[in-house]
């Protein structure tokens, strides 16, 4: 006997909910079963990267800071405009008609600039202009926060200057707020996250200057399930977690006789993807030679 020869089996989201839907013992029968369906899936997403899965979708992030600016969007904002080529790096905007405020980060084109999260919202069409150039353009289009509220968390983080990358320490909440002037220049060596719905990113010290890079690695969402002929943005060795975790989700509201059974073999499977998706990397551990010499 061959075998296939292909290596390509990927459900769609159709595929999942049938397989859900026989696990409890029922068939897939109405429209809205098919849309509670897709749902709980998301749901299901949600409590992934509570669980701190999601590997795959780390996401690495360069971000060129801009003089005397600390506070950056997790992600990307860009500001689509008319033309950007007068606008100075670092300066602030304001909108001619919303009075809506943000400063600008770098300028990709003549006819975009990606920015700080703006106090209030700017509107299509409405006229900005900057601080210190007085440059004025006019707003294309509304600004897409998509990219930084699908940010769950950052990993990690590095300052690059000059080719060579500097470790910055994250710190919490707290801390940030205890250090006395958070307006010192230098290079930043610490970084906190504030999770709200649009996640910053606060740097200490300020950037002293518009060429250092703050590179960091970002967990980012799963795509949502939006229709049942989408596949899912999973990798292959999680369609059973899936599967077995969409199950349980749906037992809860159509088959409770079988809630106990369905949710241990999603834990069960989960805990297998878990311990599957992690560092693999050697580690070891050598002891300081100051303790050494004192037990010698």
């Amino acid at each position: 006997m061959a075998v296939s020869g292909s290596k390509d089996f990927e459900p769609n989201v159709a595929d999942y909910v049938e397989e859900a839907f026989e696990r409890c013992g029922l068939e897939l029968r109405t429209g809205y079963d098919v849309k509670t369906a897709r749902r709980s899936l998301n749901f299901l997403f949600a409590d992934w990267a509570n669980r701190g899965l999601n590997r795959w979708t780390i996401n690495q992030v360069t971000q060129t800071v801009a003089e005397d600016i600390n506070e950056y969007p997790v992600g990307t904002l860009t500001l689509s405009v008319a033309a950007s080529g007068s606008f100075t790096v670092g300066e602030t905007i304001t909108g001619g008609s919303s009075s809506a405020t943000t400063s600008i980060i770098t300028k990709p084109d003549s006819t975009s600039m990606t920015i700080t999260v703006p106090s209030g919202t700017f509107t299509s069409g409405e006229t900005i202009t900057g601080s210190s150039s007085s440059a004025t353009t006019t707003v294309s289009s509304a600004v897409s926060f998509e990219d930084v509220q699908s940010t769950i968390d950052i990993l990690s983080a590095v300052i690059r200057r000059d080719s060579t990358d500097l470790a910055v320490n994250r710190v919490s909440r707290d801390v940030y707020l205890n250090i006395p002037n958070k307006t010192t220049t230098a290079r930043p060596i610490q970084f906190y996250v504030d999770r709200q719905i649009t996640p910053v990113v606060k740097l200490w010290p300020t950037p002293e200057n518009s060429t250092d890079q703050f590179i960091y690695d970002r967990l980012i969402r799963i795509d949502d399930a939006d229709t049942s002929v989408n596949t899912v943005e999973i990798p292959f060795r999680f369609y059973p977690c899936l599967a077995a975790g969409l199950a349980y989700y749906i037992s809860l509201k159509k088959a409770p006789d079988r809630i106990q059974i369905l949710k241990a073999l999603y834990e069960e499977e989960f805990l297998r993807a878990a311990e599957e998706d992690r560092d693999k990397a050697n580690i070891s551990l050598v002891p300081s030679y100051s303790f050494v010499s004192a037990i010698s």
